[in-house]
């Protein structure tokens, strides 16, 4: 089990609360297809990923982009377990989709960037260092399955 300070909780909350999903989803989700163009092997059924220009204007991708951040908001509600919240979706990414675990931190270093960009000089250290460890957790969850 994870511990939590009241910061952290805090903070990871008020980041949700004033994340722009639309923006953000799809802007992490591009960015990690772009940077790591090896997992775009999971979205062939997505349309056109042929170039950049084709992934960021990919409706599907940008779609997929809101559905992973509505997912967070199940481990943000859940804070105090977050393994159990997800153990679905590690089954389901690991038996059915055969993702790579890997790929999970990888998004969640493409979210990082995002938020912290647009963030800007409220991005602090403490900041940051909270929300990593939120997507450390949420990563380890995801990928339970796989060990």
């Amino acid at each position: 089990m994870v511990e939590w300070t009241d910061f952290e909780r805090a903070t990871i909350k008020k980041i949700f609360s004033k994340m722009v999903y639309q923006e953000v989803g799809p802007a992490a989700i591009q960015r990690c297809l772009i940077v790591y163009p090896w997992t775009l092997r999971y979205f062939d059924d997505f349309g056109d990923t042929s170039s950049n220009a084709a992934i960021k204007s990919n409706d599907k991708i940008a779609k997929h982009g809101v559905t992973v951040l509505h997912g967070l908001d199940r481990a943000v509600k859940n804070m105090d377990n977050i393994k159990a919240e997800y153990a679905d979706l590690s089954v389901l990414h690991s038996e059915s989709l055969h993702v790579d675990p890997d790929n999970f931190r990888l998004l969640s270093d493409c979210l990082t960037i995002e938020v912290g960009a647009r963030m800007g000089k409220d991005f602090t250290g403490d900041v940051q260092a909270a929300f990593q460890k939120f997507l450390l957790v949420v990563v380890s969850a995801l990928g339970r399955q796989y060990h």
